[in-house]
């Protein structure tokens, strides 16, 4: 029988996705108006059938934060934190999708 073996990312894919997470936080800051992508990001995906389970508690970790309030500087300080929420969010840069206007 043949064995397969987990993808694991590699280390610049991890990058690509991190320097593409600070562009769209530098976005957010500098258009805050933009805050409002991010939350229908969150809604579109979390409205699809078959999803990820990991991809649906980083978008409940992202509804959280933006419980707490819409403080643009506090929301970023939460994405960036070495944390459990911030980690969860970071690993599904397609939540930042639409924010940098390339």
């Amino acid at each position: 029988m043949k064995q397969t073996r987990s993808r694991q990312q590699s280390k610049r894919d991890d990058n690509r996705h991190r320097a593409f997470i600070i562009a769209a936080l530098n976005e957010l800051k500098a258009h805050p108006n933009k805050l409002a992508i991010l939350k229908q990001n969150c809604q579109l995906y979390k409205q699809q059938a078959h999803l990820k389970r990991g991809l649906l508690k980083a978008i409940e970790r992202f509804e959280w934060v933006f419980e707490v309030d819409d403080d643009i500087d506090r929301i970023i300080e939460q994405i960036l934190a070495q944390d459990y929420i911030g980690n969860r969010i970071r690993r599904y840069p397609l939540l930042f999708k639409g924010i940098v206007d390339d």
